[in-house]
């Protein structure tokens, strides 16, 4: 009897890790978000093994310079709750974007791409987003990954 040939699981210890930096400057956002979704879970990769956590770490740079095709600037509403009745907020993702906190506008998105639970956690912990174009992993080298050349869609048009 033959045994068939299989692909092995990926071991979390066997995986290399790589960094990547993404700058976010008119690029649009659910592109962007599904695809970083993917590196970070390790999809990108022929190794892929769905119960380890075998993705790269990403930096993501002038998050507040994102792009949102029509009119998601003003309607696209965000919800949060205080815990207390009557504790509902919203913002509209332009006030997000503008206000103290614009990195939380692909946070979110990228999150919302993620499984729950600890491994969709654990595989968060290796987004790095930030609103400038500055960020403090440079000893890292992430190697920069031009993401609006990969597709004419993914970059604001006109």
């Amino acid at each position: 009897m033959s045994l068939k040939s299989y692909t092995p699981a990926c071991k979390v210890e066997e995986s290399a890790r790589g960094w990547f930096l993404i700058d976010a400057q008119d690029i649009v956002l659910g592109r962007l978000a599904s695809t970083v979704a993917n590196m970070l879970r390790g999809k990108d990769k022929p190794t892929f093994t769905p119960h380890n956590d075998c993705g790269d770490h990403v930096v993501i740079i002038n998050a507040e310079k994102v792009y949102l095709s029509g009119n998601k600037l003003h309607d696209k509403i965000y919800y949060r709750h205080s815990g207390y009745p009557g504790g509902l907020k919203e913002a509209t993702a332009g006030s997000v974007l503008t206000g103290r906190f614009p990195d939380r506008v692909i946070r979110k998105a990228v999150e919302r791409m993620i499984p729950d639970g600890p491994l969709g956690r654990k595989v968060l912990r290796k987004l790095h987003v930030y609103a400038g174009p500055d960020h403090p992993h440079a000893a890292q080298q992430p190697a920069v990954l031009d993401f609006a050349a990969k597709n004419s869609k993914n970059k604001k048009r006109g």
